[in-house]
């Protein structure tokens, strides 16, 4: 039989759904392409609830996928499920729903619905969920890195946010279990990893035994302890080169966390620090633990212990009461911490959530309007980090050959720095494969046309 499958969502989303399919090629499925041209059996789609755009994005999907193939069985997993279960079960379009916690029964449920032949729900109450999904990759689709999910579910309930309600309570996955996934894909010569979760600042506040206590920066009191064990643990395992972390909470990032960070050589001074708003007045309506104030000093930090990180973050423009004044303050505050990077949502209402409930929701026209100044920053700020780095020489983490010139016998080949800037390096077309998955000196000579990457030349 045929499978195809179709992700939505965030990295968790796209590690859960690479675990589905080597389940099913572990099944004996033939994995195709989710296109018009190839035909499947069953389809899979791994569904998001983020915001109104992503479910109707998932919606999309699984009517496209019936469309494709109208004898094939549509299987909807993930977040839309635990949101719109009810829905989902009633449409036509869909003969399967297996909501979170419940994806590594995938193949058993497929073959249940095959014999029965009646629509086949596998929806827990996933608030009264407590146990980790144990889902595990043997290989990645990127030759160079792998995403590795070490937690799920989170325990905030930010007014504006849905995925408390989606993804459940925090739950962490054993450090063991992390490492020997590590070893396995280190074996098959993956360098760089990326430890990724729902809410990876709460990694391992659900465990039980309490942290080692004969180390200072491990006790049981220090926020994050339990997260900077597995980041030890990981950087341990011989082979890793690189280690990136999904978004932090500025709570966690103490001097003693960060320093500790500094001393282990495969961190990356690349880091996402979820921010939203730089407006302490809107930050608490958000229902966010910190103040503007707290947030610039995790920063600062960082750059104290990593000069010239690259540090990243989350902004919601339009959210409910925000003033004119209350814009131009986060604004200010965006631009005088300087971001490599910002990913800026307008604010979507959720049904079920405090903000939805909320007075004063600012008009579509006015979050656009917003978005489209944030945007018009990104730009400059991520332009003016890159700018920064030329005339450097820095380690470049190849990854693929994005071009080559037949009639110069050329090609060019892409990575990325430790702080994530994209560098293109040219080089002879019958030599440009041996450089692929290498760390090799690159020294940045000047920006791409429009700004996004950096040409360099090997050194040595």
């Amino acid at each position: 039989m045929k499978a195809a499958l179709h992700n939505l969502g965030c990295k968790v989303n796209s590690y859960e759904t690479e675990a589905m399919e080597q389940m099913l090629i572990a099944a004996g499925y033939e994995i195709v392409p989710f296109c018009e041209d190839e035909k499947a059996d069953v389809y899979v789609i791994n569904t998001c609830s983020v915001t109104n755009i992503a479910d109707r994005k998932s919606r999309q999907m699984l009517h496209k996928a019936k469309k494709q193939n109208p004898n094939a069985i549509v299987v909807a997993a993930g977040c839309y499920v635990q949101a719109r279960g009810d829905e989902l079960a009633a449409d036509d379009m869909v003969d399967i729903v297996i909501g979170n916690n419940r994806k590594n029964r995938l193949v058993e449920i497929i073959n249940d619905y095959i014999g029965n032949n009646s629509n086949n729900e596998a929806v827990v109450d996933i608030a009264k969920t407590h146990e980790y999904e144990e889902l595990n990759i043997y290989d990645v689709c990127e030759h160079t890195r792998a995403y590795i999910k070490v937690q799920d579910g989170c325990n905030q309930f930010c007014s504006y946010c849905i995925i408390p309600y989606t993804r459940g309570r925090v739950r962490s996955r054993r450090p063991e279990d992390v490492t020997a996934e590590v070893r396995r894909l280190v074996e098959k010569g993956y360098k760089e990893f990326i430890l990724a979760g729902i809410h990876l600042s709460s990694y391992g506040i659900d465990f039980e035994a309490p942290c080692d206590e004969a180390v200072d920066y491990r006790a049981a009191n220090m926020p994050g302890s339990r997260l900077l064990e597995l980041i030890e643990a990981v950087c341990s395992v011989e082979g890793v080169k690189r280690l990136r972390l999904g978004s932090f909470e500025p709570r966690i990032l103490t001097e003693a966390f960060v320093k500790r960070m500094a001393e282990l050589e495969p961190v990356c001074p690349h880091f996402h620090i979820s921010l939203q708003s730089g407006c302490d007045a809107t930050l608490k309506r958000m229902n966010r633990r910190y103040t503007a104030d707290e947030y610039e000093e995790s920063c600062k930090l960082l750059r104290k212990y990593f000069p010239n990180a690259a540090i990243t973050t989350d902004v919601i423009v339009g959210f409910p009461q925000e003033t004119d004044e209350e814009f131009a303050i986060t604004k200010e505050y965006l631009e005088r911490i300087h971001f490599y990077e910002m990913h800026v949502f307008k604010y979507s209402r959720r049904k079920g959530t405090a903000a939805d409930r909320m007075d004063g929701q600012v008009p579509e026209p006015v979050k656009t309007a917003r978005s489209a100044g944030l945007l018009e920053l990104e730009k400059r700020m991520s332009r003016e980090y890159r700018e920064s780095a030329l005339g450097s020489i820095q380690e470049v983490l190849f990854e693929e050959v994005a071009g080559t010139c037949d009639d110069c016998g050329t090609s060019v080949i892409t990575g990325h720095t430790k702080t994530y800037i994209n560098v293109h390096v040219k080089l002879p077309a019958d030599m440009s494969l041996e450089y692929i998955n290498k760390i090799c000196n690159v020294k940045l000579e000047h920006l791409s046309d429009d700004g996004e990457w950096v040409n360099g030349t090997l050194c040595g």
